[in-house]
């Protein structure tokens, strides 16, 4: 029976793959890589194997998503082992449920390896915990903006829920998700962490505060790919005691 294994590549060190994301890999005749999968973690592929970019960025040219899951079924339906490697995790805004669903509906068998997502790693490679009993008693996982307007995230709502929020796409709407953040009743001191290319070695982070979030992000240059931490957690990051002691966030945190 065909088959197509959609894989996780994690958020960009390569030896944060999985056993069975490389076991897939070594047994693969194609593989379908998207943009923001770091091209190391292709060590674990066959030299015979067929790598084909099938790169998906918010804001730039990216491959049709239709197209993608045609080039799917062709090669699972003329007998190669498939792998669709993803950023992150297939399942956590890796559009993995809409490929599955299509792939089933074509009688191709679909297997789906987890990954680890960047909106766990980012965090964590500052020294965030996303739940914590002093702080947080829940995460939640949310992107930037809606396919369109109608399912925008409802961020007052997200404010009021007291939970920790992680935000993938976002660096783009950062004031829009300020604005709402605060008319839903979260203080401008709320602590905020910025990630960018979490886990490579380009990695850059920003501490802030909500209050202060546009304007940060604006000087810092931070863009995408990067993930936004907002809650109280962000106090626990490695460097947030030494940013609270500058003269500057004195000043933001006391307005």
């Amino acid at each position: 029976m065909a088959q197509v294994t959609l894989v996780g590549a994690g958020p960009g060190d390569p030896e944060l793959l999985t056993i069975k994301a490389v076991r897939a890999l070594e047994q693969a005749d194609v593989v379908l890589i998207d943009d923001l999968v770091n091209p190391a973690v292709l060590a674990h592929v066959l030299a015979t194997a067929r790598v084909i970019q099938v790169g998906k960025r918010g804001g730039c040219v990216s491959t049709p998503q239709a197209f993608i899951e045609r080039l799917m079924v062709t090669e699972a339906r003329a007998g190669n082992r498939v792998v669709r490697l993803k950023g992150g995790d297939p399942y956590l805004f890796g559009r993995g449920g809409e490929e599955r669903a299509t792939l089933q509906a074509q009688g191709i068998s679909v297997e789906v390896v987890p990954g680890i997502s960047s909106g766990v790693a980012a965090p964590a490679s500052i020294g965030i915990p996303l739940t914590h009993r002093a702080y947080s008693q829940g995460v939640i996982f949310v992107t930037g903006h809606g396919k369109d307007a109608g399912s925008e995230p409802h961020w007052p709502a997200l404010a009021q829920s007291g939970l920790t929020l992680v935000i993938y796409m976002g660096v783009a709407r950062a004031e829009a998700i300020q604005q709402g953040l605060l008319a839903g009743g979260a203080a401008l001191t709320l602590p905020v962490a910025v990630v960018q290319s979490a886990t490579r070695a380009e990695q850059r982070q920003l501490l802030t505060t909500l209050g202060e979030l546009p304007q940060a992000l604006r000087s810092s240059g931070l863009g995408s790919p990067s993930i936004i931490v907002i809650g109280e957690v962000v106090r626990c990051a490695d460097a947030w005691q030494e940013l609270v002691q500058s003269p500057a966030c004195k000043a933001a945190l006391h307005r």
